[in-house]
């Protein structure tokens, strides 16, 4: 088959790697799912799609991207799963069931054939629940899922947590390792068990919708595919658990805040802070939408958790014509409670943030170095980002430009780096 024929035709080695990563970054979990229904493996899963990455690399560069990259690399992962059972003579059910797929379908069908996003979209969140498993550490579950279902490199998920990358990597192989000797079945568990793990699965899709919100490295802002996919999965978990605050919550905080993703670029892809955007392109539908799954979570009538309160905060925003017309006062209530029911380092540079608008930088500096002191955000760029803002408003410039230049330095995300720098320089 030509390259014409089988899709997008890559020039280099290296256009090729750039298209493996691409397709790997949107459809990883969508793979690794179907494959951990078809193998019942969770960790061999992810080795047959790493394998076929590999595979995908020889092959593309002479052959072309096909049109449906993701039904190619399945269908690779798969043949080396037989490959792999045939060697240890384990012939058996699975099979059976993968070969007679793989045995009705050729080439040219595999190349045109549609994604069946419904399928998919069950295995995913399927997957979700494996990874939030309670045989395994708060901190495994959410690991194992942004690496898995949300793409993210042992890198990127250290950065959001502020810990060392080989403590992020040693707590994934041990979560793969753990599942696997626990046999964990590949299936959303019975409605009784959802709440030991509802907990740990809106963590989960939350961390992942932030990392499209503010991507945490490489060279775009934001990652909105991945922001997308995290609502999508919450309004199927909404529907599974009706009667949750927080699953409601959760969706809330995620729609309202997509909701200013229309303004948060330009046309180039640099970024637009909240004070410039243009707030006549903030998505109302999804506004909309979020003020009706928050009045789902108040009428459940358990009152606000961090989630609910963290909404409430995004529809503050969402509300005012512009910054200065931002109800700050409520704002800083509602990070005071939040930091009482979830406090946190960051929750407190949040709120310092809301402060500095509402009374001033001069308050809001006192908090930011209380919370630099305790050495609870060491490493972490928007605390000298915060820092560098308050002290420009004092007019203390030198200042903010060191403080500017720390957090470029820290910061893993192309784009914003580049602003920071700019700051650095003014």
């Amino acid at each position: 088959m030509s390259s014409a024929e089988s899709g997008e035709t890559v020039r280099s080695t290296t256009d090729a790697e750039r298209a493996v990563a691409a397709v790997w970054r949107i459809e990883s979990a969508k793979i690794v799912a179907t494959l951990t229904r078809m193998v019942g493996d969770f960790g061999l899963a992810e080795d047959l799609a790493q394998d076929a990455l590999l595979e995908a690399l020889q092959q593309w560069p002479q052959v072309g991207v096909p049109r449906n990259p993701a039904a190619w690399l399945t269908a690779v992962a798969k043949r080396r799963a037989i490959d792999g059972w045939r060697r240890q003579e384990r012939y058996d059910d699975r099979i059976t069931t993968i070969a007679h797929d793989l045995e009705s379908e050729n080439a040219d069908a595999m190349d045109a054939a549609p994604w069946d996003p419904d399928a998919i979209d069950d295995d995913v969140l399927r997957l979700i629940f494996i990874s939030c498993h309670p045989v395994l550490s708060r901190e495994a579950s959410v690991a194992l899922t942004l690496r898995v279902v949300g793409g993210l490199g042992s890198e990127e998920i250290a950065r959001a947590f502020v810990v060392p990358t080989a403590t992020v990597q040693q707590r994934i192989v041990r979560a793969k390792k753990t599942l696997g000797a626990a046999k964990v079945p590949f299936e959303v568990p019975s409605r009784e068990d959802y709440a030991e793990r509802l907990s740990a699965v809106l963590g989960v899709l939350y961390l992942i919708f932030n990392e499209g919100h503010a991507a945490s490295s490489g060279d775009s802002w934001m990652r909105p595919e991945l922001s997308h996919e995290a609502i999508r999965l919450t309004r199927v978990l909404t529907a599974l658990v009706p009667g949750e605050r927080d699953a409601h919550s959760v969706l809330a905080l995620m729609e309202l805040t997509a909701a200013r993703f229309p303004a948060r670029i330009d046309a180039n892809g640099e970024p637009i802070l909240l004070a410039d955007q243009d707030r006549s392109r903030w998505d109302r539908s999804r506004i909309s939408r979020g003020r009706a799954a928050l009045e789902k979570a108040d009428a459940i009538g358990q009152g606000r958790g961090s989630y609910g309160l963290q909404a409430a905060i995004a529809e503050c925003h969402a509300a005012a014509p512009s910054v200065g017309e931002t109800d700050w006062d409520r704002i800083v209530l509602l990070y005071e409670a939040l930091g009482r029911i979830a406090p946190s380092p960051v929750v407190e540079l949040n709120r310092a943030a809301a402060v500095a608008m509402a009374t001033g930088p001069a308050s809001a500096l006192r908090i930011i170095d209380e919370v630099a002191a305790s050495g609870a955000l060491a490493g972490y760029h928007l605390l000298p980002a915060t820092r560098g803002e308050l002290l420009l408003r004092l007019g203390r410039k030198d200042e903010a430009r060191t403080e500017f230049a720390t957090a470029a330095r820290l910061a893993g995300n192309d784009r914003e780096r580049a602003l920071l720098e700019l700051k650095a320089e003014g």
